[in-house]
């Protein structure tokens, strides 16, 4: 077995670079800021896989569109889209359970020219911490 190598290849970045880069893009919400955004007709799409969300709880009215499709489903031009994903000024707001993960999904719905897409500031955490509506979580 080899040594692993931990000299990153030339151009390559870490995922706090990765991170902060996708968040200059964002224009990213408070809890309170989405649950308004939401009452005038944004989407909130949650991103957590099903054991988080039975764990931890939901967000009443969220979309569940787990990572690994989001893109596949949101995006005006796949076959796979959701039906009310039919334009690219579509106000989504993605959230996961701290606000790391859905940072990176949001930035990658802007590359598919949702330029709406933003994300909740400290995920569902900080959604219930604020303490807005949250349904609990059940088995998986």
């Amino acid at each position: 077995m080899s040594a692993p190598v931990l000299t990153p290849p030339p151009g390559s970045l870490s995922i706090d670079e990765i991170l902060a880069a996708a968040r200059t893009r964002l224009s990213r919400l408070d809890p309170h800021s989405v649950a308004a955004a939401v009452a005038r007709g944004a989407v909130l799409v949650d991103i957590r896989p099903a054991a988080q969300r039975a764990e931890s709880g939901e967000i009443p009215g969220a979309v569940i569109i787990e990572r690994n499709v989001l893109e596949w489903r949101l995006d005006p031009r796949s076959e796979a889209r959701l039906p009310f994903a039919d334009s690219f000024d579509l106000e989504v707001i993605v959230h996961c359970e701290e606000g790391y993960t859905s940072s990176l999904a949001a930035a990658a719905l802007q590359d598919l020219g949702l330029r709406r897409a933003t994300d909740l500031a400290g995920g569902y955490v900080a959604w219930r911490a604020a303490g807005l509506p949250t349904i609990p979580g059940g088995p998986v």
